[in-house]
């Protein structure tokens, strides 16, 4: 059995967007080192924008604070969660979830 998090979304409000950006996963070129920032907008295209901004502003775990920071600023994003090796930091209108999968 292995154990995941997962982000719940339950929002009133409909769409929502929810993008990822990563440094150490996917193909995608990233400037930093999360494992994953990810944004909760109203806005796919912010989202998008605001989660790869986040996640090039980490490099260590010790970055996580002021990454989140940076996004609070971020005028539509509703919710945030940077995770960089076994550490997790989050913001907003999010839910954090455990996730099992019996295999």
């Amino acid at each position: 059995m292995s154990n995941k998090i997962g982000v719940r979304i339950d929002s009133p409000k409909s769409p929502v967007a929810v993008c990822t950006s990563s440094g150490t996963l996917g193909h995608s070129l990233s400037l930093g080192r999360a494992d994953a920032a990810v944004v909760i907008s109203d806005s796919a295209a912010l989202a998008d924008a605001a989660a790869t901004g986040i996640g090039n502003k980490v490099s260590s775990p010790h970055n996580i604070e002021p990454a989140i920071a940076f996004g609070q600023k971020i005028e539509g994003v509703l919710g945030i969660v940077v995770i960089v090796d076994s550490k997790i930091g989050f913001w907003g209108n999010v839910e954090l979830t455990r996730i099992s999968e019996d295999r």
